[in-house]
């Protein structure tokens, strides 16, 4: 009773007038609202994935079919076209708001940004001078050994202390590309050492931005930094250019090749960077990994598809070897062990649940390995053949194109 009373009494009490607060949260009685779709991982990893593939073929084309023998230039248009992109981007959308938390001086800029900048330079030049004289299947054999060099780059910048253990690791990598190496049959050394002084100098800036830039507010997405890099690296670029191929470099050259396809080449080396923002937030390391070994081995195979490079198979097992051991150095054998165990789990029981969709993936995975080796050793067996089978597919397009 007593407890009535003076419930009541309070009740008096109250002003009629006065809000009623809820008993209930009112953001919890509404239903939540529904996410925005977003893409299965798949999505991101297969845009990756061609567009990697499609920027070295592109410049592949470009440099040596097209005949188009100015690779610096094309890396300085490629440069600039990415840094007007990055501008517009900064000031019309919100993608490159990441940047604001990066506190980039003039000095920082100076000492930091532009050293990076000119082995960043560096290493585009002699990656696109090495496509005038090597096979595109024999360079991504030869991109294997980057990871071999950045860790020796570290530790002749006193970085991290030598560990012996983990050349150990890398050793597989190193046998499997000499043993790549061996077997080219198109092998040009110039190009070589083009090829390997891009890995050098690609290397040496992997382990600068991890000594300069090493603090965590200054840890900053590609596109971001293609955002400060970009311009730096268009004004040395442009300056080499000015002095070596701009003398000989013709309005006719340019237009031989197009000013759509330049374009279209550009875009899509800044999209390749757009997608790699994406793919980062999207995936693991292990899938980050997988994925870049299955780009090598499309490439190789599509380099000897449409360029019709000769793969020997002395090469093609020391390319395997090499491969091996990067998947190994990257990712460790314990967990290695781990993802083959949950892999064949997995397996097991897409198998149980969907026997007729796996035998239909197994087929169809077979299907397409037997042509991608019957396409590749084709022009190396059987020439004559193969040259029939494309001039046939390349009649029946121009009959259908006219």
């Amino acid at each position: 009773m007593s407890d009535e009373k003076v419930r009541s009494s309070v009740e008096a009490a109250r002003d009629p007038a006065a809000p009623v607060l809820p008993t209930v949260n009112p953001n919890l009685e509404k239903s939540p609202q529904p996410e925005a779709p977003a893409f299965h991982p798949a999505v991101y990893i297969s845009t990756w994935i061609a567009l990697s593939s499609s920027v070295i073929i592109f410049n592949k084309w470009i440099l040596d079919t097209a005949k188009f023998h100015f690779p610096i230039f094309l890396t300085t248009w490629h440069l600039l076209f990415a840094t007007i992109m990055t501008q517009i981007l900064a000031r019309f959308t919100t993608i490159l708001d990441s940047r604001k938390k990066v506190p980039m001086t003039g000095r920082v800029y100076l000492r930091a940004i532009v050293p990076i900048g000119v082995f960043f330079s560096l290493s585009l030049i002699c990656g696109n001078q090495a496509y005038l004289y090597l096979s595109v299947a024999f360079i991504q054999m030869l991109k294997a050994t980057t990871p071999v060099a950045v860790l020796i780059a570290t530790w002749s910048l006193g970085v991290a202390p030598p560990n012996m253990k983990t050349l150990g690791n890398v050793s597989f990598i190193v046998i499997g590309v000499i043993i790549a190496s061996l077997g080219e049959i198109k092998f040009v050394m110039i190009g070589f050492l083009f090829q390997c002084g891009g890995i050098v100098f690609e290397a040496i800036r992997l382990v600068m931005v991890q000594r300069l830039l090493s603090s965590a507010e200054f840890k900053m997405d590609p596109l971001v930094s293609l955002y400060y890099y970009a311009p730096a690296c268009a004004l040395m670029n442009g300056i080499v250019c000015l002095f070596t191929e701009f003398p000989v470099l013709t309005m006719e050259d340019i237009w031989r090749v197009g000013g759509f396809t330049l374009t279209a080449n550009a875009l899509i080396a800044f999209l390749l960077n757009v997608s790699v923002v994406f793919l980062i937030g999207k995936t693991s390391s292990l899938v980050l990994t997988l994925s870049g070994v299955l780009k090598d081995i499309l490439l190789v195979f599509a380099s000897m598809l449409l360029f019709r490079d000769p793969v020997s198979l002395l090469q093609a097992f020391g390319y395997s070897i090499a491969l091996a051991g990067l998947v190994y150095y990257k990712l460790g054998g314990e967990k290695i062990k781990e993802y083959l165990g949950q892999g064949q789990m997995m397996w097991g029981e897409f198998g149980q649940t969907r026997p007729a969709a796996r035998k239909l993936l197994v087929f169809g995975a077979v299907l397409i390995s037997v042509f991608l080796m019957l396409g590749a050793l084709g022009p190396r067996f059987a020439p004559d053949s193969t040259d029939r089978l494309y001039s046939g597919i390349g009649s029946i397009i121009g009959e259908k194109g006219a």
